[in-house]
């Protein structure tokens, strides 16, 4: 959203361009095999636009709550992903004062639990990650290519970081609890005054915890300097807030058709954090038989309601607690890893040219034509601004790991992340991994082709 606000305030200036014109691609849209495990997630993303202060997220039980409404009563144990975005704005523009994001984990049991942090990153729009113009393709493998503070996030975790501002472990007394995240996102000094930040933590616990997300204003010192919330002052916040506001639009039931599809965002526990998928010719075979020469055939990726491109498969994650007013399922599927292998075989007589890409075809339930539509020229709106790592042996045969950062427009069929010459006979396997990232809009696709003679 904060990347939509701001461009919002560019095309307020910008004359409206002729609609770009439309091709179609004759290659089958296959369902992507594989599905989510069930490490649950912590997703933090409604209210996105946080104006007061109170309760984003909370799976803490309702006994001794101001608003039990407000607490989802979810249990976290073992493995968990905690995921939240948000954006921060002045409101009236003179109140500039830093919101903070708290993120507290808390242990009702009478042993003391460790919670270890596995990967984690929290990055601001500004100034960690401004939303910069980047080319289409872009070599990333030192990890420096990004636009947006969920982009950034995505990368991290992706190449197994943790920052800084996250310890290794965190152990939280019996009955106690503990900060996870107690940071803030500043609008003074900005124009417009407005900032988003995105965060990202794998986890993993020895007991139960519950897990809540809180905003906050700072503080103020005595010689009129802020000050970051107290552990206390979060407790407090959590026990007698109620939810945040303004609420974000409330989505239409899922099974409702012939009126404008409204997805809602997300503020509950989705149960997956990773999409693992082997991908072959049937589920018994051992390979992906290569398409013939010319031809294509594609994988869909994060599909969902009103979007499955032909194959009636629904990969949004679904949410195993929320709140009545917000998404029905993690429409998305922000923050959550695709891992795909492709364990390609050339079965033609003679060599051919392989490739693998990522593209965002336009969005349509069911085709409407033979093949996915394309637009010549892709349209203004970014529909995928993120990093993907692909693993696989080159024509001599060594090892190669290459990131890429890719932007995609509505409509734009994307650049090869691999080009592979294969001989006849040759069996190569080709892995691909990305988190979808935040400000992404589903679905995209992931295309094999072979070059025609």
């Amino acid at each position: 959203m904060l990347d939509l606000l701001l461009s919002l305030l560019v095309a307020q200036s910008t004359p409206a361009a002729p609609p770009p014109e439309e091709v179609v691609k004759p290659q089958q849209v296959r369902p992507l095999p594989g599905q989510l495990d069930a490490v649950p997630t912590f997703n933090s993303n409604s209210p996105e636009l946080v104006l007061k202060e109170g309760i984003l997220l909370s799976t803490f039980p309702t006994e001794g709550k101001k608003a039990p409404s407000a607490h989802l009563n979810f249990p976290f144990r073992g493995r968990f992903d905690v995921f939240a975005h948000h954006v921060a704005k002045a409101d009236p523009p003179e109140d500039l004062r830093s919101l903070y994001l708290g993120i507290i984990l808390h242990n009702p049991t009478a042993e003391s639990v460790t919670v270890n942090v596995l990967q984690g990153a929290s990055y601001l729009s500004q100034p960690d990650a401004p939303f910069i113009q980047l080319p289409a393709f872009s070599p990333n493998l030192l990890g420096n290519v990004f636009a947006g503070p969920g982009d950034r996030v995505m990368l991290d975790v992706l190449r197994g970081r943790r920052q800084d501002i996250f310890p290794d472990q965190i152990v939280i007394p019996a009955g106690e609890s503990r900060m996870l995240l107690n940071q803030p996102i500043p609008v003074k000094g900005l124009t417009p005054p407005l900032n988003g930040r995105s965060t990202l933590a794998r986890l993993r616990s020895n007991g139960t915890v519950y897990a809540a997300s809180l905003a906050m204003f700072a503080r103020t010192n005595t010689d009129g300097s802020e000050r970051a919330p107290t552990l206390e002052e979060w407790q407090n916040l959590l026990n007698n807030s109620d939810v945040s506001s303004p609420r974000d639009k409330v989505p239409t039931p899922l099974e409702e058709t012939g009126k404008p599809r409204i997805y809602g965002r997300v503020a509950g526990v989705g149960r997956g954090a990773q999409w693992r998928a082997f991908i072959v010719d049937s589920p018994k075979a051992k390979s992906l038989t290569i398409p013939q020469p010319g031809q294509a055939f594609s994988y869909a990726l994060s599909t969902l309601h009103g979007g499955t491109l032909g194959t009636e498969q629904i990969q949004s994650a679904p949410l195993l607690v929320r709140y009545p007013d917000t998404a029905y399922r993690a429409h998305g599927n922000y923050a959550i890893q695709y891992s795909l292998k492709l364990p390609l075989y050339n079965n033609t007589p003679t060599s051919q040219t392989v490739s693998i890409s990522i593209q965002t075809p336009l969005k349509e339930d069911r085709l409407t034509k033979p093949g996915l539509r394309f637009f010549t020229t892709p349209a203004r709106q970014v529909f995928f601004r993120g990093s993907v790592r692909i693993r696989h042996r080159d024509d001599n045969g060594q090892p190669k790991t290459n990131f890429i950062h890719l932007v995609q427009r509505r409509g734009q069929p994307g650049e090869a992340l691999a080009v592979l010459n294969m001989k006849t006979g040759d069996r190569r396997l080709v892995e691909v991994d990305f988190l979808y990232p935040p400000d992404a809009t589903p679905p995209q696709v992931l295309t094999v082709s072979t070059q025609g003679k």
